[in-house]
């Protein structure tokens, strides 16, 4: 696409004086016809396209169409069969379950300017930039609201608890509301359940000027199979590739595109453009980046048909993700794309010039799956399973990673974040308060879905949405504050961000089995002399005096205690310092007694004394 017309200013509906101009492509149709409000939807008075140009596309101009008005095309198959099918680069959609297309033309004025300007300054230092993300389902963050309410309510939230971004589950429209949106149907058209496209479009510029960073999820592994969307769009198999072993999905009973054909990856990687230039994403996730990679993803023995060379590797499709990451990183310097890859692809992070995919951040699913599987267990039984707490430090590395608590892992019976600590409500909601702290000290960028700032009990249903009479329980009102302290301790010290991707920003410097306890040091600059210890005590017992070893002598400050009274702890700690000696310790050079209440966490920030007068 790199240097052509804009994907979405050739197809769809674009209004004009006295009527609307639409384009399909539909190579293998006889006819096709747009019909709609302006015409009655009598297929008699419906408008003829032309596709006599010999590229397999459709226009033409249809009197009397204008803004809001419900449209679709009429396809005469190859069969003689019509068939009424929405746009596939729709702009605005009818409210499921009704499925016409509108016509829409955005006069939003944007007023985020200072916000871009200062996000192209910054391109290419992501990596060494704060990001701590709140993944929002909106139509359940709270029931009922539009995108012009969560315009003030959502970003008052985001704002007041201290994040740096917010990651919207696929805002595409999508038939089927328990999908989440992962089952996309409108590539080019936010779902219009909250409002319609410029509601969303002043979301996110209201985000902006209160300094907030806007992902979107974005799903180009599959779609679904309706009808009358992108499923045999002109009759046969379009968008989805045509040999079943490749174009059906096994999981999740949708059809999955052609990587392959060039019209298909401009659709795909024009949908992308679209949701950076229209709604001004600051970043897009893109999702089920494993079950593009590979054609043997949950298949088994003769369900699938081996690459050109034999392998297992969908070449296709890693080239369509790193023409869409090249696309991204030339024509918009400072958005991020984040990959949600879980089978261990080699250099998902690593730039396409040298042989990688090209993302910029990769989910962490190792680190996820291991700290939770260990905080899941009773205290007195973690000391057998170490193991799980310290093994993600031997692959913290290998990619840019962002460590996520994501809405995967509060659905489908793996209950609440709270909910899967062990112990009474007071146990459960200390457990998290440490559990996020260690997060949030641990190498990478942060993610947490909705509710887990606030210790949300329920597990999550896009049906019910967040439990907010609980948010008022003392305990819980501990946990937000925790939350917007982190936040702000996160963004003041640059040693728990600035070498997120560097090893040797990072120290471990003690592991205790026995006392389920673990210790290490985050840097700053190499010649800034800062640093940051996180010390996490996952037992149930206050730890007291517990020596660790520490990088110099002096006197440093404890900045963060889980277990504070004001958070709804014991108060246990280290009455604001702790003084660490020249006694060699564990490999270091100096050591300190520690005390940290039952599964808390305490952050230390020191200076070097040779740097204390600069």
């Amino acid at each position: 696409m790199s240097g052509g017309p804009r994907y979405w200013d050739v197809f769809g509906a674009h209004p004009e004086p006295g009527g609307t101009r639409f384009a399909v492509w539909a190579p293998n149709a006889l006819r096709v016809q747009v019909t709609g409000d302006f015409d009655g939807w009598d297929p008699h008075r419906a408008t003829e396209l032309s596709g006599d140009d010999g590229t397999g596309c459709w226009h033409g101009f249809a009197e009397g169409a204008g803004q809001w008005d419900r449209y679709k095309y009429r396809v005469l198959c190859a069969d003689g069969t019509w068939r009424l099918k929405a746009d596939p680069v729709a702009f605005h959609t009818e409210t499921p379950p009704a499925d016409a297309s509108r016509v829409f033309a955005s006069s939003h004025r944007w007023q985020d300017g200072d916000w871009l300007k200062a996000r192209r300054e910054a391109a290419g230092a992501h990596a060494a930039l704060p990001m701590s993300v709140y993944e929002v389902h909106l139509p359940s963050w709270r029931r009922g609201r539009t995108y012009g309410d969560l315009a003030s309510e959502l970003v008052d939230h985001v704002r007041g608890h201290g994040f740096t971004h917010v990651e919207f589950l696929p805002v595409m429209e999508h038939p089927y509301g328990g999908s989440w949106g992962y089952q996309t149907t409108g590539f080019f058209a936010p779902t219009s359940r909250l409002g319609h496209p410029d509601d969303l479009r002043h979301l996110v510029d209201r985000l902006h000027q209160a300094g907030i960073g806007v992902l979107f999820d974005w799903v180009p592994a599959h779609f679904p199979r309706d009808a009358w969307a992108l499923a045999r769009f002109d009759g046969t198999a379009l968008y989805e590739h045509p040999d079943s072993r490749r174009g059906e999905h096994p999981d999740w009973g949708s059809l999955i595109f052609d990587f392959g054909r060039w019209e298909v990856r401009d659709f795909l990687i024009g949908s992308a453009l679209f949701w950076i230039e229209e709604f001004h994403a600051d970043g897009l996730r893109v999702d089920a980046v494993s079950s593009m990679l590979h054609l043997d993803y949950s298949r088994g023995p003769g369900q699938w048909e081996p690459n050109m060379y034999g392998g297992t590797e969908n070449l296709e499709a890693t080239s369509l993700l790193r023409s869409l990451n090249d696309e991204v990183h030339t024509r918009h310097p400072g958005v991020v794309t984040i990959a949600e890859e879980s089978a261990a692809w080699p250099g998902v992070t690593r730039p396409t010039a040298g042989g990688g995919l090209g993302f910029d951040l990769k989910w962490n699913m190792g680190w996820m799956n291991d700290t939770l599987r260990y905080v899941a267990r009773d205290p007195v039984h973690r000391s057998h399973h170490h193991h799980d707490l310290t093994q993600p430090a031997s692959y913290a590395f290998s990619e840019n990673y962002l460590l996520p608590l994501s809405h995967d892992e509060v659905v489908h019976g793996k209950g609440s974040l709270a909910g899967k600590q062990p112990g009474g409500r007071r146990e459960q909601v200390g457990g998290l308060r440490g559990l996020l702290a260690y997060q949030w000290a641990f190498p990478g960028k942060k993610l947490l879905f909705m509710g887990g700032e606030f210790a949300q009990q329920a597990e999550w249903s896009e049906e019910r949405g967040l439990d907010w009479p609980d948010a008022d329980e003392p305990e819980r009102r501990g946990l937000a504050r925790l939350m917007a302290d982190a936040n702000a301790r996160y963004r003041e010290h640059p040693a728990l961000w600035i070498r997120d991707a560097d090893p040797h920003g990072t120290r471990w410097l003690g592991s205790d089995t026995d006392a389920n306890l673990l210790a290490f040091a985050r840097f700053a600059e190499y010649d800034d002399g800062t640093a940051l210890i996180c010390v996490a005590n996952f037992s149930g017992v206050h730890v007291r005096n517990h020596q660790i070893g520490m990088p110099w002598p002096g006197t440093w400050r404890e900045i963060l205690n889980t277990d504070a009274a004001v958070y709804g702890g014991s108060d246990v700690g280290n009455l604001g310092t702790v003084t660490a000696t020249g006694e060699p310790w564990s490999g270091e050079p100096a050591s300190a007694r520690v005390t940290i209440g039952a599964g808390a966490v305490v952050w230390l920030a020191g200076r070097h004394r040779a740097h204390q007068t600069r």
